[in-house]
């Protein structure tokens, strides 16, 4: 079975100004198909065919570059779209809450670590709030690994996480990562996140 690229839940102008509407239609429809259709090539016959992508991904260390590649982006992506949502962002409650308390002291702590996490990866890829086990950790993968992945530095399922690649943020705000991300926090669908936590 094919995997399809997936709807993105809102239109392209729905997170300004935070992300703006053309650097959202650029990032849609020009890489996550890319992504879909060459991992669709890469396990076509073969015995990865009919897994799952969390499948594929937990053995992704055993597979060539082009599964983990575009399996990685397509996931990534993926997750991306639907950890974002207009009139988003603010404080997470409830158990999202607590978590974040009880594993970083604070909210404000929390955004002060994950954000340096995404500013100080080199070059290009993603930071993550992670849960291991019962713990939430920090992590951030190079290119399109993600926590998923059984190469990852820190294994575990993802909560929320951020593109850095510059196609993410370039078009808006040039070599400003920094501005990107505290951004980002106004475009965080808490509630999507909330629901990852085990």
């Amino acid at each position: 079975m094919a995997f399809e690229l997936p709807q993105m839940g809102y239109d392209y102008a729905a997170l300004e100004p935070h992300i703006d509407a053309r650097t959202m239609e650029i990032h849609y429809t020009k890489h996550p198909q890319a992504y879909v259709n060459n991992l669709n090539n890469a396990i076509a016959g073969g015995e990865w065919q009919n897994k799952s992508l969390e499948e594929i991904l937990a053995n992704v260390s055993k597979l060539p570059a082009a599964i983990r590649n575009n399996g990685g982006g397509h996931f990534n992506h993926t997750f991306f779209w639907k950890i974002m949502a207009p009139n988003a962002g603010g404080t997470p409650t409830g158990d999202m809450l607590d978590a974040i308390n009880r594993y970083f002291g604070s909210f404000e702590k929390f955004k002060e670590l994950f954000t340096s996490a995404a500013i100080s990866r080199f070059g290009s890829g993603w930071a993550w709030l992670v849960q291991v086990g019962n713990e939430l950790k920090i992590t951030s993968t190079p290119n399109q690994d993600n926590p998923l992945m059984d190469l990852s530095e820190v294994r575990g399922t993802p909560i929320l996480g951020v593109d850095v690649w510059e196609h993410a943020y370039y078009l808006k705000y040039q070599n400003r990562r920094n501005e990107y991300l505290a951004a980002f926090w106004n475009v965080v669908n808490w509630n999507i996140a909330g629901k990852k936590l085990k």
